[in-house]
């Protein structure tokens, strides 16, 4: 599923990474450990965390997510949203509880398989 559908459906506020959202979606992880993103999620996942720091992007860039999705109407920090611009990183923002936004997305990609 492209993640700018995803966006459209969960009425996401879309902060970088614009031009990446015709990207693959093929699954998600839900975390806020750094070192449990890097060990467990995998490429093309849409990552869910509440973290809003630079190194999320480097995480995302790393394991080459398809975005970062902050929940409950969290903001990017400014150096996060900079980094996020130089590595076109789509970073999204949702008004829904974590617990939420991982079930309407997961729903999302089972209906298409």
């Amino acid at each position: 599923m492209e993640l700018g559908s995803i966006v459209k459906s969960l009425n996401l506020t879309v902060r970088s990474g614009s031009q990446n959202l015709a990207v693959e979606v093929t699954g998600g992880y839900v975390g806020d450990l750094l070192s449990d993103v890097i060990a467990n999620s995998k490429r093309g996942d849409i990552w869910i965390t509440r973290q809003v720091h630079q190194n999320i992007v480097a995480v995302a860039t790393l394991k080459e997510l398809a975005g970062i999705i902050l929940v409950g109407n969290n903001e990017p920090a400014r150096e996060t949203l900079e980094k996020a611009v130089q590595e076109a990183v789509p970073i999204l923002v949702s008004k829904l509880p974590g617990f939420e936004t991982a079930g309407r997305i997961y729903q999302l990609i089972a209906a298409r398989e």
